[in-house]
């Protein structure tokens, strides 16, 4: 099964924060318009976002550091990212986790325009600290990467982290292995429409017994799965498909349309 895509959050997070944001504002900031580093927070950001957008990333990280150095959220965050994904400066994977720890320290009001940002600072920070960074004192601790996972799945509800801590519930990694938690954990992150949360749990309920159920999950995840996903969930699927009996496979394939649409 593969790590956790923490990148596939931007995309995620955007819709969250980063639009609401922009959408409150007035007219968009002029990229040609004089912005120094005594400029308010808020135009840094948004000179920033408009920067990157046209490819002018040198600009955007130059703004980005003057707003977080105010105090901007939103700019750490899109500075973290940039940092971690190697997006116009030099991927030095050190200085996200700082980035990112800090937005995480800062903690987040409830209902709050940077809950998105808070959110996957967590998500990026457990994921650090589950496989460490190599050259750097952040080592792996996978205790802390599943109270961070713990966090993000209970407190905001995200699926994401929901199937990560359920993954290392299932595996004993950071803490005691415990079946049945990690399959609450799976089930909600599936109901939540998370595909992989979805074949995970199925194959659980397959190799507890449930043949017709957990195949059924384990089909319909698939009519859900991104493309990077979905060559390991067929993988499962199939394995469970060939030990399953002609007539569980008949009812498991009709049930498994029923849970695509989101029945249960």
């Amino acid at each position: 099964m593969p790590k956790s895509n923490v990148g596939s959050m931007k995309v995620l997070l955007l819709g969250m924060s980063l639009a609401s944001v922009l959408a409150s504002s007035a007219a968009a900031f002029d990229i040609n318009a004089g912005v120094s580093k005594e400029s308010g927070p808020f135009d840094l950001f948004k000179f920033g976002f408009k920067a990157y957008k046209n490819g002018q990333k040198e600009d955007a990280v130059e703004a980005y550091r003057y707003a977080a150095e105010k105090g901007h959220t939103g700019s750490r965050w899109a500075l973290a990212n940039m940092y971690a994904y190697g997006d116009g400066v030099a991927k030095d994977d050190f200085e996200a986790f700082k980035i990112y720890n800090e937005i995480a320290a800062q903690g987040v009001e409830p209902g709050s325009e940077d809950t998105g940002f808070f959110i996957n600072a967590l998500l990026s920070l457990a994921n650090y600290y589950r496989r460490g960074i190599p050259g750097s004192p952040v080592r792996s601790d996978l205790a802390q990467a599943r109270q961070l996972y713990f966090q993000a799945a209970s407190t905001f509800g995200v699926a994401e982290a929901q199937f990560q801590l359920a993954r290392m519930i299932l595996a004993g990694e950071g803490g005691t292995a415990n079946i049945q938690q990690a399959k609450k954990w799976l089930n909600q992150a599936r109901k939540n429409g998370h595909a992989g949360a979805m074949a995970v749990f199925g194959n659980v309920l397959f190799q507890e017994g449930q043949s017709v159920r957990g195949l059924a999950f384990l089909t319909a995840a698939l009519d859900h799965c991104k493309k990077n996903d979905c060559p390991w969930m067929q993988q499962m699927q199939e394995q469970a498909f060939s030990l399953a009996s002609e007539e569980d496979r008949r009812v498991a394939v009709v049930l498994a349309q029923e849970f695509a649409k989101g029945a249960d």
